[in-house]
């Protein structure tokens, strides 16, 4: 009798799992049609270049941005990578923007953890991107938050 009962029990759960199963992954699957829309109408709206800058270093001692200083055209996109030794992100100092650069920044700039700090990259391979539409010619520079002390800065050059 307590096998029957306890054979149905499992029977019943492993049925309710199944079906929990199912119903995530139907809600996972509209969950992530979502932010594909506002990723299409926002980031890769623009027009411009797409500019590659590797996120390196070993965690404790070294980390980099490679190239730590980059000219870049108005309108253009910076990708950000995590290559080695995250988390890593990016934050530009307000007081060395030029006039209008940061609400054109912050406008750029999805997903962000505080003002002109863009989320932390931990993965291998994870990549933020940074929208300089509509961002005023001159000199912007940022940092790496967790990597500050050891130096992780850039300079990026809008013409």
């Amino acid at each position: 009798m307590r096998f029957a009962l306890l054979t149905t029990v499992v029977a019943i759960g492993a049925l309710a799992c199944g079906k929990k199963g199912s119903d995530q992954t139907n809600t996972n699957q509209m969950q992530s049609a979502p932010p594909a829309a506002p990723a299409s109408g926002g980031a890769a709206a623009t027009s411009g270049p797409v500019v590659e800058v590797k996120m390196t270093g070993n965690g404790s001692t070294k980390a980099s941005f490679e190239p730590n200083s980059i000219t870049i055209p108005a309108g253009a996109t910076v990708r950000f990578t995590n290559v080695s030794g995250g988390p890593h992100n990016i934050t530009f100092w307000s007081d060395s923007l030029p006039s209008g650069g940061a609400a054109a920044l912050q406008a750029g700039m999805k997903n962000t953890v505080d003002n002109l700090s863009g989320p932390f990259l931990t993965q291998p391979n994870e990549t933020y991107e940074v929208s300089f539409a509509n961002a005023p010619k001159g000199t912007y520079k940022g940092f790496c938050t967790p990597h500050l002390t050891l130096g992780m800065k850039m300079t990026i050059k809008v013409q």
